[in-house]
């Protein structure tokens, strides 16, 4: 969130912000018209209230000199005065509400190195990873949709079933790769010194406010009938939120935190293609990692933090790119953002390398700045007798779990249909090499089996 004075002092800087990401939806001369008529409720409030305290201090001394009848016209106006406070005050508190609600759907203002563009089709590759040695794949790799279920590890039918669409069970093998990848990937955060949080699935409206998700993104979260809670989106929530209104010192700082959590939100299916598998989906599995660090050291620690989420994705030996994300593109929240995204062949989508296939983002490495500090109240004190600033906060997928699913389906799919287990995940499933599937269950399951 935008400061105020931050807003009077630097109209230009938001309006070009806005206008490099190409927002539409805020109108700011508005917001400045409407902080202008707060201001002056504001002092009109004060001058009243200052006019009622010389009146009240002269009634004492009007009764004192005997002269009844100009005290009683004090009292009068004193009475008047009152009631003009009261109804002015009434107008600043509301005008104030408006002006904090309008504050809240102002993206952060840009960090200088953020490309221009418009939509992703401007973001900036930086690099690629892992191509440089391929392993040796099938013919025609099979998509993880028909591979998951020829496998038995993937079943749709039965998560529409239970739940409805963007649902989806993970059986035997399948169930026993996604935790093999939550275990591993908090395993590699912890060499790089995160501190494990389990935090609460259900998050209070204050909570998502002081991340950005509130009032934005509201349409896109799953609300608690009857109750001011939300199911989780991402741990970057509730980790955020642990320390708000809080004061850090300097010495707690970095401060890096990771988070296992399900997550849940509305969005699944929007992109045509995507409806089908576990690209998009409502409840996906996610280890987040949140860092809270001093200003100064905040882009130092962003080149740390996308290193820390590509180690996942070397140590999985998957191919991958860097991308830089565009003003048009980048997130509300986020004062610079670098995405990463996995190199997944089964389906040949337009947006796919020279080798067919498609990318799917998997971490989105973003700095807020002070952005969510502001909002939920994070702080530290540099000195121990020095005032409390805002610190910054920056977050990364390490990583979303159901698009690196998608690429060990597809990415290491055999001939034969099998799907040979990475060699870094494999000690989390016994030793086990080759995922073979399942022979499937039930009456619908006669005469189906699984390909040879």
């Amino acid at each position: 969130m935008l400061s105020r004075q931050f807003l009077r002092d630097h109209t230009e800087a938001v309006r070009e912000a806005l206008a490099a990401r190409g927002t539409d939806d805020v109108d700011l001369d508005a917001v400045l018209d409407l902080d202008e008529e707060w201001r002056e409720a504001k002092n009109r409030g004060d001058e009243l209230r200052h006019e009622r305290n010389e009146i009240s201090s002269r009634i004492g001394e009007l009764k004192a000199a005997g002269e009844d009848e100009e005290a009683e016209e004090a009292i009068e106006r004193s009475s008047e005065l009152k009631s003009e406070i009261d109804e002015v005050e009434d107008r600043a508190n509301d005008l104030e509400a408006d002006l904090d609600e309008a504050l809240l759907r102002i993206p952060n203002i840009l960090h200088d190195s953020v490309p221009a563009g418009e939509d992703e089709s401007d973001n900036v590759e930086l690099r690629r990873e892992g191509f440089e040695a391929l392993r040796e794949l099938p013919e025609t790799v099979t998509p993880h949709y028909d591979l998951g279920e020829e496998l038995d590890v993937l079943d749709f039918e039965r998560g529409a079933k239970v739940s409805g669409g963007g649902f989806y069970f993970l059986k035997g093998d399948g169930a026993r790769l996604e935790h093999a990848l939550i275990q591993f990937m908090l395993d590699v955060h912890r060499e790089q010194d995160y501190v494990d949080i389990f935090p609460p699935i259900p998050i209070n409206s204050r909570s998502m406010t002081g991340t950005g998700q509130l009032p934005k993104f509201a349409d896109d979260a799953y609300k608690l009938d009857d109750e001011d809670l939300w199911l989780c989106p991402t741990a970057e929530v509730p980790v955020t939120n642990m320390y708000a209104d809080d004061i850090l010192l300097r010495d707690d700082l970095p401060l890096k935190h990771q988070a296992y959590t399900p997550n849940f939100r509305q969005e699944a299916g929007e992109h045509g293609t995507e409806t089908r598998g576990i690209v998009r989906v409502h409840q996906f599995n996610k280890v987040e990692m949140v860092n809270f660090v001093e200003p100064a050291s905040s882009y130092e620690r962003f080149e740390g933090l996308l290193d820390e989420a590509e180690e996942v994705l070397r140590r999985l030996d998957l191919p991958y790119r860097v991308l830089e994300i565009c003003a048009g593109d980048i997130g509300f929240k986020a004062a610079k953002q670098v995405d990463l995204e996995l190199w997944a062949p089964g389906d040949d989508m337009d947006d796919g390398p020279e080798e067919g296939g498609r990318w799917l983002e998997v971490s989105s490495v973003s700095n807020f700045e002070a952005f969510q500090a502001r909002r939920a109240g994070l702080r530290y004190r540099p000195e121990r007798h020095e005032s409390a600033a805002y610190l910054h906060t920056l977050n990364a997928s390490g990583l979303a779990l159901p698009r690196v699913m998608v690429a060990i389906l597809e990415y290491y799919q055999n001939p034969d249909g099998t799907v040979e287990v990475p060699e870094a995940l494999r000690p989390y499933l016994g030793g086990q090499e080759v995922i073979e599937g399942h022979e499937p269950v039930g009456e619908s399951a006669v005469g189906a089996g699984r390909k040879e």
